[in-house]
């Protein structure tokens, strides 16, 4: 039994909605277990924009650092905000909260439900067993590498994006990818990169082969990332941990989320170094977009915001108990043939956003220890 504090951060589009079904999730973990959580809500990406001026403000930030994790929703999808002509874009939100409040570390879980193999567009028999976990260094590379401008020369417009990694950026990633496999089955940590082209993915590998002397225990390879992308498609179950620069790791995620059928299925946890009372702080939200097209519609599929509050249960309360309990309680709701529109199949029962939120809401309840 305890008390902790979750900022809870909405966003834009079927944020909103998806976030509500976690949260209608958490408050049954709390009774089921004895725990309290205060929910904090504050505005982000365009909601915040309209309302306070920014992406993100500073009171919302200060309520962020005071916190013991973030619940975050989505950002984006608003026409007006979006383009170089617009003077703020929601995404700011997300990417200023992972550099001030350095969460270097991305982790992005793929574990297909047996319930859901039909629905990739993988045959079952090349998903059977895959259980992998994507480490995405997140606040350094070329989204944050200065200069990154378009500019007039005379010939004509010119752009440039920088990618810039420092030996210490590349050491802790692929140290915390390391010490995650060590936790895994199959103690394995494939490093992604592009050393047959890039300076700063030479480093890298460099820097992950003098790490991986420091775990005998873990196997190690290297792979090119467009060799990770094909054999992600061709052979994703003999992947265990793997570990990638900032692009790399948005672009293969999103690959790998097909894994499970869809992206409403895949929760991330940002983490840093700063440890709280209770765990590791960090920032859950589900890989899906602010997805417009259906907001508002109960069509969304909650079960990523779900699992990302099972991660946020984990690694920043050290509930592991209660992680698993909200993890069975999905399982067993698609298992009973409940599917949101994104993963119809003949046989299922399709259900809305609300629905699908109350019936792991109430399997969270009816799941024993």
């Amino acid at each position: 039994m305890g008390t902790y504090k979750i900022a809870v951060l909405p966003g834009d589009g079927i944020g909103p909605e998806v976030t509500t079904q976690a949260l209608r999730v958490l408050e049954r973990v709390g009774a089921r277990f004895g725990h309290t959580f205060q929910t904090t809500q504050a505005l982000v990406g365009a909601a915040a924009i309209e309302a306070e001026g920014d992406a993100i403000s500073d009171a919302t930030m200060a309520l962020c650092q005071e916190s013991d994790a973030i619940l975050f929703g989505a950002v984006g999808g608003v026409s007006r905000y979006e383009g170089p002509n617009s003077k703020v874009q929601p995404e700011r939100a997300l990417f200023r909260l992972r550099k001030e409040l350095e969460l270097f570390a991305n982790l992005r879980p793929v574990r297909p439900f047996k319930a859901l193999l039909n629905a990739s567009t993988l045959k079952p028999s090349i998903l059977e067993g895959t259980d992998l976990l994507v480490v995405r260094e997140l606040t350094g590379g070329i989204y944050f590498g200065k200069p990154s401008e378009i500019r007039q020369t005379p010939h004509g417009l010119e752009a440039i994006d920088t990618l810039l990694y420092s030996e210490g950026e590349i050491e802790r990633i692929v140290r915390t990818a390391f010490e995650l496999a060590r936790g895994r089955t199959k103690k394995k940590v494939t490093s992604v990169d592009k050393a047959n082209v890039l300076s700063s993915s030479r480093l890298w590998r460099r820097v992950a082969e003098r790490v991986a002397a420091d775990y005998p225990d873990i196997t190690f390879e290297h792979l090119l990332v467009d060799a990770c992308a094909m054999h992600l498609i061709r052979r994703p179950a003999s992947f265990d941990v793997i570990v990638t620069e900032n692009m790399f790791g948005d672009i293969l995620t999103d690959e790998a989320s097909m894994l499970a059928g869809s992206m409403g299925m895949l929760p991330s946890a940002s983490l840093g170094t700063r440890q709280t009372a209770h765990g590791t702080f960090g920032l859950y939200e589900p890989i899906h977009g602010s997805a417009p097209d259906i907001a508002g519609q109960n069509k969304a599929n909650p079960i990523a915001s779900i699992l990302s509050l099972a991660m946020l249960l984990r690694h920043s309360l050290s509930l592991e108990a209660e992680a698993q309990a909200v993890e069975r309680a999905v399982e067993q709701v698609i298992d009973a043939g409940y599917r949101t529109e994104d993963l119809q199949e003949a046989g299922t029962t399709i259900v809305g956003t609300e629905e699908m939120g109350r019936l792991i809401a109430e399997a969270v309840t009816a799941t024993s220890s």
